[in-house]
């Protein structure tokens, strides 16, 4: 399983729109708006890297969206023993 979390950054006035929208991805697991630098923030697992691309691309391709930037969880030696 591959966690991440996707800052959106959408078109003025739009944040409602998106966050309807990505709350409809199979992987999205949580999508709220935020104050800040972005306008929106989705938690995201997918089964792999592969399936965690095909959800931050499709997210970058929805009306209203103008960027992405996403954050990968990482496994950290404690959890890998």
């Amino acid at each position: 399983m591959v966690s991440a979390c996707v800052l959106i950054r959408t078109d003025h006035g739009r944040f409602e729109d998106v966050v309807r929208a990505v709350s409809q991805l199979k992987c999205v697991k949580r999508v709220f708006p935020v104050l800040g630098r972005y306008d929106v923030v989705a938690d995201v697992e997918a089964v792999d890297m592969k399936e965690l691309g095909s959800t931050v691309l499709r997210i970058g391709r929805l009306s209203g969206v103008v960027f992405t930037e996403t954050l990968v969880e990482i496994e950290t030696p404690a959890e890998s023993r």
